[in-house]
């Protein structure tokens, strides 16, 4: 098969496995902590910075266009929810999990990709949940709070999440190179 057309499929096939992980949820206070992270991540480590932030691009831009996909549905509305820039952030996070990642499948490659990923992930969507909670909606919550209920209480599952990409890694990538 064409490497394009392989990109392509493999890209195809990371969108649906996000939108898959926003319904595998586990609810907790503003946010639910779901698997999209963790799709997000091997997208970026599977395929690459370009294909796996096209991934999440097409995942995001489904959803936008009306398809249910986010964990709260879709259309152009979810930019009000203050999850939204979360979703946002998962395209820069690909990309970046991809280009820090490398070709390589070494614990020691991945795990510092998928926490600087992590790290842009939070760096989009907290100032977007922010603003979305206090400027759109008018409830005056700390920055403080925003961080605990935006962050805090996630960063166990997504630490668990970045320890089974790491597992994965190699075997997955191994089975694609096939």
């Amino acid at each position: 098969m064409h490497s394009k057309t392989r990109s392509l499929i493999l890209a195809a096939l990371f969108a649906a496995l996000t939108a898959i992980g926003a319904f595998l949820k586990i609810p907790l206070g503003a946010l639910s902590l779901t698997l999209q992270f963790f799709f997000t991540a091997m997208a970026g480590v599977l395929l690459g910075p370009r294909w796996g932030a096209a991934s999440q691009a097409v995942y995001v831009v489904l959803g936008l266009a009306g398809l249910p996909v986010f964990t709260m549905g879709g259309g152009l509305g979810y930019v009000f929810q203050p999850s939204f820039g979360f979703l946002l952030g998962l395209i820069p996070a690909a990309w970046v999990i991809g280009r820090l990642a490398g070709e390589g499948t070494q614990a020691r490659r991945i795990v510092p990709a998928c926490l600087a990923g992590l790290g842009v992930l939070y760096l989009v969507g907290l100032p977007y949940m922010y603003l979305i909670l206090n400027v759109y909606l008018d409830k005056g919550l700390s920055i403080w709070y925003v961080v605990r209920a935006g962050m805090l209480i996630y960063l166990p599952g997504d630490f668990l999440k970045i320890a089974v990409t790491t597992l994965l890694a190699r075997p997955l990538k191994r089975a694609l190179s096939h």
